[in-house]
């Protein structure tokens, strides 16, 4: 089996939990499998420390040039979604990832850097409870769905607000591994995490 790369896009006044619940959820399923299925990283412009929302500071693994086409790509949110989104070269960077990439998955308002993108449009699609009308100005095509913790449409995933993003990152790890490996994913992690499909 083929050792896929999974990177986690930050940027200054990324939401914490929408990168670090997914890395979690990655890493341990690689882990608890003698480190077999996933090499994951946090990937920025640099290498210098950017700091989240609520002041933590954090460094990225890999910079844009070093991790051009990740196999598993996940676009968090937070207030820094708005800059991000006139960022050019992080948005060149998404944009190439999302065309190479195996699978996306947005978590909450990381699903504007999509839309903005074109990536979103026809969709079901979800996101942040608060963000659900900036996202439709972004993408007027993309189909709300409220009250979900995420949708999958096949080759994006957009999760709810921010711990959401756990959810939808057990999902893709069933999709890719299968429940069973999903599931002792979630009990390590104390996760109650309820299979949506039959995965296997």
């Amino acid at each position: 089996m083929t050792k896929r790369s999974v990177a986690l896009l930050i940027y200054p006044d990324v939401e914490v939990l929408d990168f670090a619940g997914p890395f979690e959820v990655f890493s341990v399923a690689s882990q608890l499998h003698d480190h077999r299925h996933f090499d994951v990283s946090l990937v920025a412009a640099g290498h210098v420390p950017l700091t989240s929302i609520n002041g933590m500071r954090v460094c990225a693994n890999h910079t844009y040039d070093e991790l051009p086409s990740p196999d598993v790509l996940v676009v968090p949110g937070g207030d820094g979604s708005h800059a991000a989104l006139r960022d050019e070269v992080l948005m060149q960077w998404v944009d190439a990832a999302v065309s190479h990439a195996e699978l996306v998955l947005s978590v909450c308002s990381g699903a504007r850097v999509l839309a903005a993108l074109g990536h979103l449009r026809d969709l079901q699609v979800t996101t942040h409870h608060e963000v659900f009308d900036s996202l439709a100005e972004l993408e007027p095509t993309a189909h709300l769905c409220r009250d979900v913790r995420f949708v999958d449409t096949g080759h994006i995933v957009t999760s709810a607000g921010i711990s959401a993003g756990i959810d939808a990152s057990l999902h893709v790890v069933a999709r890719l591994l299968g429940a069973a490996v999903a599931l002792r994913t979630a009990e390590y992690m104390e996760y109650h995490w309820v299979p949506v499909r039959d995965y296997d």
